[in-house]
């Protein structure tokens, strides 16, 4: 009785050092069996004996291999012989095969087998009632989950010593196995958990799938929405071939180019980005098209007279018509200057120049400019300041008459674009003339 009590209380102490103790994956296994002895040898009573309890530890060592120990209880009866049955081995167990529903192994081993009278002798194990015992064969194990298993185990028992009976002993029982870390307590073992701080399911590896769309949380760019593997976990909520999380638009289907947005008025800048989606416009002006308030066809920005209908020529400015820089010239065609000479002579000639003035009063929008020539009598330099001379000599009367100076502007051309032949007094005397054309910005 006081080893059944000694060996009881060993085996709690082992069961809690181990079930804290250990950090590989579930290696070790604590059984607790029915006992059941079968005498065999000649002149024996043959029959069962059931008894109980035996306890065993075992740790696996590596391919299906495992190391343990083991102790039984029990009562035999041989004939008119009541005897008190322990044992105590250490042994050897191999999985022969290991499926999810049936596990065979063979076991076996070498330890002590004590059959006693009852009778109080010296020792744990007294010699003169224990043998040394050779033992070996076959066990099943029925796996419930991870940790539990149901196991039967039958070997054949020899004691090399005359103190006791070859037997049979049968183990019907429940094996718990253990050891292994488990940090977020999600039943993976950290061994073999791709997520062992975050709880997750065993059938991907230990790790969460929170939208449940078969993505893991780590893999999965949408982790709390359900998605599909082609986006890593996201929705393409419009089907437009875009994920939610990269698409500008994720309820309104559109296009790659303009990041899952549509473009309604075709100016390049997405829906989103566009202040003017049903107008054309720039992208410098957030898609709105630059007003224009005179309605010439330059816009504000670029009109350099915004508040005058003008030409896209001009800048936006407004521009005497070829027409009327048509009847200047006319006009142009009838002032004369002497030879080597700036003054305007003649009653014709500023009689001319009061037409011109009236042409421009009547014609308010617009420049001109006032093209000064020469003959070519003198040098080709001072020809050239001759005919600006001439020009601002045209300029400087229409001013006197009372025509706004930035209406006017001068250019020298010397003796170039001759009209009449230079060779003659007749051709030079109709190359001493001023032209006008439109001033432009």
């Amino acid at each position: 009785m006081r080893f059944f009590k000694f060996y009881f209380v060993s085996f709690n102490l082992l069961f809690q050092i181990f079930l804290w103790g250990q950090t590989s994956d579930r290696p070790w296994s604590l059984s607790a069996y029915s006992n059941i002895i079968n005498l065999v040898e000649d002149n024996t009573e043959k029959g069962s004996n059931f008894g109980g309890p035996a306890l065993s530890l075992s740790r696996s060592i590596a391919g299906g291999l495992s190391i343990g120990s083991q102790i039984s209880f029990g009562k035999v009866y041989n004939f008119n012989t009541t005897l008190d049955y322990t044992s105590l081995d250490g042994f050897l167990k191999f999985n022969i095969a290991n499926s999810k529903s049936f596990q065979p192994y063979l076991i076996s081993g070498y330890g002590f087998s004590l059959f006693s009278e009852g009778q109080d002798k010296p020792g744990f194990f007294p010699s003169t009632e224990t043998s040394r015992t050779y033992f070996g064969g076959l066990g099943f194990q029925f796996p419930m989950s991870d940790h539990f298993s149901l196991s039967v185990q039958s070997t054949y028992r020899q004691m090399n010593e005359n103190d006791g009976f070859d037997h049979l002993q049968h183990f019907l029982g429940l094996n718990y196995n253990f050891g292994g870390s488990d940090r977020d307590k999600d039943g993976v073992p950290d061994k073999k958990d791709e997520c062992p701080d975050t709880p997750g399911l065993k059938e991907y590896k230990g790790c969460p799938d929170t939208d449940g769309d078969t993505i893991i949380d780590k893999e999965d760019k949408c982790p709390e929405v359900f998605g599909s593997p082609e986006f890593k976990g996201c929705k393409d909520s419009d089907g437009d071939g875009i994920p939610d999380p990269d698409d500008l638009c994720p309820e309104i289907a559109g296009s790659t180019e303009f990041e899952g947005c549509t473009d309604t008025d075709g100016d390049g800048i997405p829906d989103p980005k566009d202040e003017c989606i049903s107008e054309k416009g720039p992208i410098e002006n957030e898609g709105c098209p630059w007003p224009d308030k005179d309605q010439d066809g330059v816009p504000d920005h670029e009109d350099l007279c915004p508040d005058d209908n003008g030409t896209l020529e001009n800048k936006g400015c407004p521009e005497l018509s070829q027409e009327i820089v048509k009847t200047l010239n006319e006009y142009g065609s009838k002032i004369f200057f002497p030879a080597n000479s700036t003054q305007l002579i003649g009653k014709k000639t500023r009689e001319v120049l009061d037409q011109i003035k009236t042409l421009l009063d009547e014609n308010p929008n617009g420049a001109i400019v006032i093209e000064g020539y020469s003959s070519s009598d003198g040098p080709e330099t001072y020809n050239q300041a001759l005919s600006i001379k001439r020009a601002e000599a045209v300029l400087q009367y229409l001013i006197g008459l009372g025509v706004p100076a930035d209406r006017l502007e001068v250019e020298g051309y010397g003796e170039s674009n001759p009209l009449g032949d230079n060779s003659e007094a007749e051709g030079r005397a109709i190359n001493r003339r001023v032209q006008f054309k439109p001033k432009r910005n």
